[in-house]
């Protein structure tokens, strides 16, 4: 197995390849996630002249990614960044950019790292889950659990996790930390435990630990803000790609691509268009790509992978 394929599979990989091959000539690739370089390494190999921006907030991932992608180091620029921050740099001085891919979600060396804290398997991991390994700051999910209070806690796991049982489990917290500080994922879960009344299956941990990553990294808001900004940064014709892994993540890419799409956006009661007048782009992908059964089979993580693609307008 490939260095980077080691540190983290790519998913996807031919189907991201032909949309970002339909952009124009001119301008660089922006790989907003990187990882450990595995679909940057495709877009070279395979889009001949192509100039990539590999952006990371993960510097683990971007060390991983600068000695996968050696052999182009002439035709790739490395950015430690949160990719809302790049996509606003790309885009200071007008349109720079033949393409832009997003791989939201964690990488697999992420989950494998049981120190990093975004997987439950080992009781003892620590209640982490920052991204950037600490080097942007913002809280630890250890700091969210003992800081917050009930009502933001329920309202986070319903938000971000969608589990059914959250104004008990923040109840429970609170309870808890009174007499016991979170500081490791099985203090988290035994407090799960006692919320849901029964032992937690892997789908419950996954919605909890998904919640506090989300609200941990700020995920939704930097997607939020990282789209339009993307778009803004594209060369006519350039297409921007977008990989989620979860509802949340693909619904808001799903309604701005679709929203970009459409000519007016007038509210329906308005007698006369007051808007903009013209689509500024068009959706590459009529319904989501996922990934084939042979792929899902070899790398059963590609499982809940969903792709959109966008096509800024000439």
């Amino acid at each position: 197995m490939a260095g980077s394929e080691a540190y983290h599979v790519p998913v996807l990989v031919d189907e991201v390849v032909e949309f970002l091959s339909r952009g124009p000539d001119k301008g660089e690739i922006m790989d907003g996630t990187v990882g450990g370089g595995g679909h940057a390494r495709a877009l070279l190999e395979r889009i001949e002249n192509s100039r990539i921006l590999a952006v990371d907030r993960d510097p683990e991932a971007l060390a991983e990614a600068r000695r996968a992608l050696a052999p182009w180091s002439g035709r790739v620029r490395f950015l430690q960044a949160r990719f809302d921050e790049a996509a606003r740099g790309a885009g200071m001085l007008g349109p720079s950019l033949r393409g832009a891919l997003l791989d939201l979600g964690v990488s697999s060396r992420q989950i494998d790292e049981d120190d990093r804290g975004f997987a439950f398997r080992s009781g003892e991991a620590p209640l982490d889950m920052r991204m950037g390994g600490g080097v942007e700051g913002g809280p630890t999910a250890a700091q969210i659990l003992n800081e917050w209070s009930e009502e933001d806690l329920a309202d986070l796991f319903r938000r971000y996790g969608e589990l059914p049982k959250a104004r008990r489990l923040a109840g429970e917290i609170v309870k808890r930390r009174a007499t016991e500080t979170f500081r490791t994922a099985k203090n988290l879960l035994d407090a799960l435990t006692v919320a849901m009344r029964r032992p937690p299956g892997a789908k419950d941990k996954a919605r909890l630990f998904q919640a506090l990553r989300i609200e941990v990294n700020q995920e939704m808001e930097a997607l939020e803000s990282a789209l339009p900004l993307l778009r803004d940064a594209l060369h006519p014709e350039g297409v921007l790609v977008v990989i989620a892994y979860h509802s949340l993540e693909d619904r808001e890419v799903k309604h701005t691509l679709r929203e970009w799409s459409r000519a007016c956006v007038c509210p329906p009661a308005l007698p006369v268009c007051a808007c903009r007048g013209e689509a500024l782009g068009e959706v590459l992908t009529r319904s989501v790509v996922r990934p084939s059964e042979a792929e899902v089979k070899a790398n059963p993580r590609s499982r809940s992978a969903r792709l959109r693609a966008w096509r800024k307008a000439a």
